[in-house]
């Protein structure tokens, strides 16, 4: 009973109440968000599509993320992460009844296009809110359970979907407004404002341009000169530079270091979207019916609600950049094993390799984001990262319809080389990330005081 309560308390404890809040409106909007994940089976399906024609129009879903996430970004950080995570919550549930009774291929893209807005848009402000509200030695665990969290609410609706998809498509938009508009109203009724206020000393800027050992931070702490007082370092070039351009979008858009992470999660996130735009496609054409999808990916979400909560402790004594890479491969080696499959066991079989990989995944991909964020930037720099997603939406539907419909089954073993490719890369990039968010922890601690100048001895 007390191994128990320990393991509760190093999984669970010590987190406050708003981020119990915001993960009740996750997990009530992700248990009712299944219909985008059957949108390429209802084009073809209940609209006539051809698979290259749905691989487009799901594409603008994930076309339109890639604006909604930015915009989302910035509304976070002067808006305000509440305000931003409601607008978009309502925005949502009115797209989806008018999806729901939309009958014309262009219409149906025009507001896949709109909703991919609107879904993106809460990512950079629901992640914000939590480092907001999280004390940095507890985010970890935090992060872990937003996962779980999702996954769970994902385990719910594929289940769900599976059944209402074979009995009506409409039902699934419907189904789906409807928990977004009660998420929202657990974030009206319980979630704060979170967003800090400015700090009084600027945040440190990040250089992009130099390659030194602090991987691109310009240190603007003062620096001590003889008599007990500071000068600036590189005052007036600073002071020149600050008046032409502050620190913005801009900022995060240009940070090689963290672009870098940005591009390999980017891998990551279209590996995973096969699960919901390619795959479906390849069941059906093995002949096997929506509910055998359905199950398929409810085993995945299964899976990670029974064994996410015990993530932490099993990768906590290994580098980031590693268990990133174990991630990646697990992923590639998953999909690529769908090359030989021909039956609802195999897919599932190949299920459980992926999302073991998606597991070790999640919790040190959300806290390098975390670590490589400015204090001001915060949202800004979450946006960027979560661009990765909708980009990977709109490009592993667009290409892979493409690519499905010409190379049949050799389209797994392409995303598995390129999996494998990026679990490479993560294992080049870790060592000189960490020493970026070394850098960044030294520049954020405060510096003693200044000594008091000793009088001169009088003669």
């Amino acid at each position: 009973m007390r191994a128990l309560r320990r393991w509760l308390d190093d999984t669970a404890g010590g987190l406050p109440a708003t981020f119990w809040y915001l993960w009740a409106g996750l997990l009530i909007n992700r248990a009712g968000a299944f219909a985008m994940l059957f949108l390429s089976l209802y084009l073809t399906e209940a609209r006539g599509a051809s698979e290259a024609l749905t691989g487009t129009v799901v594409g603008a879903y994930g076309l339109g993320g890639a604006g909604g996430v930015l915009l989302g970004g910035v509304l976070a950080d002067r808006w305000g992460r509440r305000s931003t995570l409601l607008a978009a919550h309502l925005a949502t549930a009115a797209l989806m009844v008018g999806l729901a009774f939309s009958r014309h291929l262009v219409m149906i893209a025009a507001l896949a296009a709109l909703v991919g807005v609107a879904h993106s848009m809460p990512s950079p402000a629901f992640v914000a809110a939590i480092v907001d509200v999280v004390p940095e030695r507890r985010r970890s665990r935090a992060f872990n359970l937003q996962f779980w969290a999702f996954n769970l609410g994902m385990a719910v609706a594929s289940l769900l979907a599976g059944l209402l998809a074979e009995a009506s498509f409409v039902a699934l938009f419907l189904v789906d407004a409807a928990a977004t508009v009660l998420a929202a109203a657990v974030i009206a009724w319980k979630v704060p404002e979170t967003l800090p206020r400015r700090a009084a000393t600027p945040a440190p800027i990040l250089d992009t341009s130099r390659s030194d050992r602090t991987a691109g931070v310009q240190d603007l702490r003062p620096a001590p000169v003889r008599g007990g007082g500071v000068a600036p370092r590189r005052a007036g070039r600073q002071r020149r530079a600050g008046r032409q351009r502050q620190p913005g979008l801009h900022t995060a858009l240009t940070d090689r270091t963290f672009l870098t992470f940005v591009g390999l999660t980017f891998v990551l996130a279209v590996l995973t979207m096969q699960t919901s735009t390619i795959m479906p496609l390849a069941m059906r054409s093995d002949g096997l019916r929506p509910s055998a999808y359905g199950a398929v990916v409810a085993l995945g979400g299964v899976l990670i609600v029974l064994g996410q909560l015990f993530v932490p402790r099993l990768i906590e004594r290994h580098r980031k950049d590693r268990v990133l890479a174990v991630s990646t491969a697990l992923l590639a080696l998953g999909f690529a094993s769908l090359a030989f499959a021909d039956d609802v066991a195999v897919y599932l079989a190949a299920a459980v390799v992926w999302t073991i990989g998606q597991m070790l995944a999640a919790p040190p991909n959300a806290q390098i984001n975390a670590d490589l964020a400015p204090l001001e930037l915060r949202a800004r720099y979450q946006s960027v990262f979560y661009l990765a997603f909708p980009a990977a939406s709109f490009v592993a539907p667009t290409l892979g319809g493409v690519s499905l419909q010409y190379l049949g089954d050799r389209h797994w073993l392409i995303v598995g080389g390129l999996g494998l490719l990026a679990a490479g890369c993560h294992l080049l990039a870790g060592p000189p990330r960490e020493r970026r968010v070394a850098a960044l922890r030294q520049l954020s601690t405060p510096l003693p005081p200044p000594p008091t100048p000793t009088p001169a001895p009088v003669r």
